[in-house]
């Protein structure tokens, strides 16, 4: 039996030469052309069937075996953000206000050194093995979707992802059962009032007295209308309105998210919201428009793989934990709407290393040291699913 774990520290050195290469180099999401160049490179000098721009620029990466054992799918996103790197390291972006800001240059040298260790044991493939690199995660409507319709998954009979993750400690695994990962909705909101002199208010309609208190209202929605035990998250992002001190201005404007696990409790949250505004816009002679985006699907991991993660990491001697129930999105829940599968956390926090910043910072780090659990997890995995 392969020791996965003393296998990933072989590769560390390089792993960390390919994920600090991708880091100073941050392609945004869905504009991600270098960073698919050079995984695509990559991939060619490996054993592997190569599909290429799958969806709109997604690389889909497969090796078989030679025995009839099951086909596993593994997931990687390449994507960054539109953040300012302010780390002082030396692979720090060399791209001005573009960052890996969450760990996804971490992901793709995972799976890149998956990649290697599986063609160096391709002889061993009982079954076959999809290496799904994934663009566009982190802005909606995602890239998950245009590859799973560009036949990503076909054949495929599990999938398993990870990530990153800088609130949880270096090297320790987590996941759960059921449901981890919320439905990330977004909405935006313009008030239209009438504006005026600030000496003059009786003569206008103040938009921004009127936004102040549908913000204030909006927060007895999770609080006084939704059962306790369904979670739910409203939080205001952005809040604008006027340019000068003495004007009243016409509009005023905000966007914000919801975040739930539960459609019905969505929709709840939705027409509250509705409702709150006609009755201001009836009230104070207004009117508004309201514009509500429904984001990526909750994140619900099948039974039977939750446990395959979770006896991978115990076999491995990791730290293992169950995951806590998280309110951020992930559109990897569109592989595991078509798919029985798991996602999983690898901690990389680490504060003597400055990696415990919270992910989207213009700060955050990982603790490169966590990519080698990943990797084993990812193997160990495979091994379980009687791949390897």
């Amino acid at each position: 039996m392969t020791d996965w774990f003393q296998r990933a520290c072989e590769k560390e050195k390089d792993m960390i030469a390919t994920r600090r290469h991708l880091h100073q180099y941050p392609e945004r999401s869905f504009k991600e052309i270098q960073t698919h160049a050079y995984i695509l490179q990559r991939l060619q000098q490996l054993d592997f069937t190569i599909q290429d721009k799958v969806g709109e620029n997604g690389i889909v990466a497969s090796i078989h075996g030679k025995a009839d054992g099951p086909t596993i799918a593994l997931r990687a996103d390449f994507d960054a953000l539109p953040i300012e790197d302010l780390k002082e390291v030396p692979y720090r972006s060399k791209i001005p206000g573009v960052m890996h800001a969450c760990g996804h240059d971490g992901h793709t040298a995972i799976l890149l050194t998956v990649a290697e260790l599986l063609h160096e044991h391709r002889t061993h493939l009982k079954g076959n093995v999809v290496l799904i690199f994934q663009y566009g995660e982190e802005e909606m409507p995602g890239g998950a979707q245009g590859m799973i319709a560009d036949n990503a998954l076909v054949g495929v009979d599990k999938v398993y992802g990870n990530h990153l993750w800088s609130g949880y400690p270096t090297g320790t695994i987590h996941t759960r059962p059921g449901p981890m990962m919320a439905q990330p909705d977004e909405f935006n909101i313009t008030l239209y009032g009438k504006g005026g002199h600030g000496a003059k208010p009786h003569e206008t309609i103040d938009p921004i007295v009127i936004m102040a208190e549908f913000i204030l209202s909006v927060q007895k929605i999770v609080a006084r209308t939704i059962n306790p035990v369904n979670q739910a998250v409203i939080s205001f992002g952005k809040v604008e309105a006027g340019e000068a001190d003495n004007v009243i201005p016409d509009t005023a404007y905000c966007r914000g998210t919801v975040r739930t696990f539960n459609p019905e409790v969505q929709q709840h949250i939705y027409n509250k919201m509705d409702k709150l505004l006609q009755g201001l816009a009836l009230a104070n002679d207004i009117t508004y428009d309201l514009n509500y985006i429904k984001g990526y699907l909750p994140v619900y991991n099948h039974d039977a793989s939750a446990h395959i993660v979770k006896s991978a990491a115990n076999t491995l001697n990791f730290r293992y934990h169950d995951a806590e129930l998280m309110m951020i999105g992930e559109d990897f829940s569109y592989y595991l709407q078509a798919r029985p599968g798991a996602f999983f956390l690898t901690g990389c926090g680490n504060k003597e290393k400055q990696s415990d910043w919270p992910h989207h910072s213009p700060h955050f780090d990982i603790d490169e040291s966590a990519m080698k659990y990943t990797v084993s997890t990812f193997m160990k995995i495979l091994e379980l699913e009687n791949v390897l």
